[in-house]
């Protein structure tokens, strides 16, 4: 019994880990490529160092090209979305506004109509306020027309503008951000026609 014990105490060889073969390839190709480095001719190490980092400046701006489209993409689509959901709130404040400035379109006739054209302009001035803090913007109606921006609602004989000159609003318009939410309906100058009859080759 004392043998086995001693046996048992004796210490034992700690077996090392075996190492898997080809893991120490890396370190050797690694090792290989510095001596090949080292041999290298300091004018070619110097034109292969400059190719590196030529590489890696192109693809550099390539990932913040990718990074920027995609935040362009995201944006683009929030703002889309975000629309969707307002324009019919946007719709329904915009035909208010056509209320608004058909009320004071109209004649006044008397000390109380004043009064009431009075509120009626401090209400529209409030609204479009609160409508150009969401982004929401009236379409400018002075100089040509912009079929982009108006709808001609009609024509208008006029010889003191140029033709294509917006003379009169038939309904405003409005924008939120960069996008039209309706176009402004309005009245385009035209040039009159001339009287003088066109001559032919016959009557020549």
């Amino acid at each position: 019994m004392t043998r086995d014990t001693e046996q048992d105490d004796a210490p034992r060889a700690t077996e090392e880990p075996q190492v898997p073969e080809g893991t120490e390839e890396p370190v050797e190709a690694e090792a290989s490529a510095e001596e090949t480095n080292e041999s290298m001719p300091p004018s070619k190490r110097v034109a292969q160092l400059e190719h590196e980092v030529e590489e890696l400046s192109l693809k550099w701006a390539r990932a913040q090209a990718d990074y920027k489209n995609l935040r362009r993409r995201a944006q683009a689509d929030y703002e889309l979305g975000l629309r969707r959901e307002l324009q019919p709130l946007f719709d329904e404040l915009l035909l208010v506004l056509d209320f608004l400035d058909m009320a004071l379109a109209s004649p006044i006739e008397s000390p109380d109509a004043k009064n009431l054209v009075i509120g009626i302009e401090m209400t529209r001035a409030k609204m479009i306020q609160a409508l150009e803090n969401n982004d929401v913007r009236p379409i400018p109606i002075d100089g040509p027309f912009n079929p982009d921006l108006h709808e001609a609602a009609s024509t208008v004989i006029r010889d003191d503008v140029e033709a294509g000159t917006i003379v009169g609003v038939v309904r405003s318009g409005y924008t939120w951000k960069d996008d039209v939410l309706r176009h402004a309906h309005v009245s385009v100058a035209a040039r009159p026609e001339s009287s003088k009859p066109v001559q032919t080759d016959e009557e020549s």
